[in-house]
């Protein structure tokens, strides 16, 4: 298919290379559908240890270049590979990137990621013979790229056509340091360093040189596009957001619906579908249950959690009524790392109710996967949740949500109405414990006695569309919006076609001789059909155009 506007994506991690939260999956699941719909996008991101152990055979070498840090200048090489019809390209540098893990200490991740902007900005064009109408950000590891493009490039006549595109996955971290060190490594004009481009509170602070430089920023759910834009949610940038609101906007995260679909997941006990899901559910339960020492009891609702153990993710809320959940008869799987105070409390419940609870305090993704298919409801009674994906894993798989209303779980989880009968799930709006109590024991009930109800619950959720087909269409639209080129609507000419079926067929009905029929068709005035074509495919051409229109970033 052909492929007008060209997507350069910018990212500290990325799916499958390498994952520590959701940024990686969006950037590993969002240029394969942007790609599908007539954008050509491609990813560049650090050439990490484990990329190079993994992937040495299929790294294409493509060149190197010295890189200025400050009054350093150091190698930069270049690999590329191709990965579900994705080009991926890989900056190298052993001293910054040549670690176990990902992230290393946040002081060296700031000199880190300073050199990996500047390679990529090095690279960009000639070198890499690819030039991006869009360079597409991604949080605060590249938040300095947008304006490190103004004023190094753009003011010396490159890259004059490159516009950029910012996105904010999680406000809470902005990539803060001293405005000296900084200055030095980027090699910063002393007329950018203000405070109304990136500095805030005597610090360069990333996040905002991003939001402030880019052409569009966008977050990944539209209620938190709102929401981070309040004095609670806006991490201190909530007036910088405020007088940028012309450019922001929500698009809402999809999933990954190659890694997470119960009737082709080979890491579940039993593969399921929407038409066999009652057993395929009972029978992972079942085993889930015997892998965790949990009691055999396919009448106990199973609640589950995977999460980082972190304060955002609501943890004070489950620990205050976790054992009143217990105590009513409900069983819960905990699955996750992180604070070490919220790991050892969650243990110390679980010993003390043996049979009814099980703390996994470890990332295992096929005990993940087992879980989602597993469990009847799903906990997420996060503080905030800028988009969240583990919501739509669940009711993929057929289990139940119960959120908090806020982010990107108000935005995909349709609270039950008894009245009507709609909804996918279960939500509570105050930061309040009780109040997440009585909503879950709402839902376990529910479960108990309406198992109507529930069915109906489930496959509404089984039946939902989380694909990136829709925010794909959105992002294809505001690069179109942004740079001005007409997009390519990736629509096979259906229309057309049917309208040259619906003239033929009068045609052979009326005629069921071939020499009358081709009579027939020498009287017809010079080809309609042809002439018609146009109109046929007027409508797709305007929707097209009406599309691109409607992308503006909204406040």
């Amino acid at each position: 298919m052909e492929k007008n506007i060209k997507v350069l994506f910018t990212s500290s991690e990325c799916s499958p290379f390498v994952k520590v939260g959701g940024l990686a999956d969006v950037v590993g699941s969002l240029p394969v559908e942007l790609n599908k719909q007539g954008v050509d996008a491609r990813v560049i991101i650090p050439l990490y240890k484990k990329i190079k152990v993994k992937y040495s055979d299929k790294l294409h070498f493509l060149g190197w270049k010295m890189v200025h840090m400050g009054w350093r200048s150091l190698y930069a090489g270049l690999f590329s590979m191709e990965v579900n019809g994705v080009v991926f390209y890989f900056i190298d540098n052993e001293y910054y990137f040549n670690f176990d893990q990902i992230y290393v200490d946040y002081v060296f991740d700031i000199e880190r990621y300073c050199f990996y902007q500047r390679a990529v900005l090095d690279f960009m064009g000639d070198f890499m013979n690819f030039e991006p109408n869009v360079l597409h950000c991604n949080d605060w590891q590249t938040g300095m790229m947008p304006m490190l493009l103004d004023c190094h490039f753009k003011k010396h006549g490159y890259h004059c056509d490159v516009q950029t595109v910012y996105t904010i996955h999680n406000l809470k971290y902005q990539g803060v340091h001293s405005i000296d060190v900084v200055r030095e490594m980027l090699d910063l004009p002393d007329d950018y360093l203000r405070e109304d481009f990136c500095i805030k509170d005597k610090a360069i602070n990333f996040m905002k040189a991003g939001i402030v430089f880019s052409n569009s920023v966008t977050t990944v759910s539209p209620t938190y596009a709102y929401e981070i834009m309040t004095d609670y949610y806006g991490e201190g940038l909530n007036y910088t957001l405020q007088k940028y609101a012309y450019k922001v906007s929500g698009i809402l995260n999809g999933m990954n619906e190659l890694e997470y679909d119960p009737s082709k997941d080979e890491k579940i006990p039993m593969k399921y579908s929407l038409k066999n899901y009652k057993e395929g559910k009972a029978a992972c339960k079942k085993s889930l249950q015997e892998q965790l020492n949990l009691d055999v009891n396919p009448g106990a609702p199973l609640c589950a959690m995977i999460s980082r153990l972190v304060d955002q993710k609501g943890l004070d809320l489950l620990l205050y009524v976790l054992e009143e959940m217990l105590y009513d008869g409900m069983q819960v799987v905990i699955l996750g790392t992180g604070d070490p105070y919220y790991e050892r409390a969650l243990v110390d419940i679980a010993n003390r109710n043996q049979g009814k609870m099980c703390a996994c305090i470890d990332f295992d993704s096929g005990l993940a996967h087992t879980i989602y298919a597993a469990s009847d409801i799903f906990l997420m009674p996060s503080i905030f949740e800028p988009c969240g994906l583990s919501q739509l894993c669940s009711m993929a798989y057929g289990s139940v949500p119960v959120v908090r209303e806020t982010g990107g779980l108000k935005d995909t989880v349709t609270p039950y109405n008894e009245f009507t009968g709609e909804g996918n799930g279960f939500s509570f709006a105050n930061i309040n414990a009780h109040e997440f109590l009585f909503v879950t024991k709402y839902a376990a009930d529910i479960y108990r006695h309406k198992p109507e109800v529930w069915d109906k619950l489930i496959e509404t959720g089984m039946k939902g569309d989380y694909s990136w087909k829709k925010s794909a269409g959105e992002y294809a639209g505001l690069y179109s919006l942004i740079t001005g080129i007409p997009r390519i609507e990736n629509k096979p000419e259906a229309p057309v076609k049917e309208a040259k079926k619906a003239e033929e067929v009068p045609v052979k009905k009326d005629e069921g001789k071939k020499e009358p029929a081709k009579k027939e068709a020498k009287k017809a005035p010079a080809k309609r059909a042809p002439a018609k074509k146009p109109a046929a495919k007027k409508p797709v051409e305007k929707k097209a155009s009406d599309k691109a229109a409607d992308k503006k970033p909204e406040a």
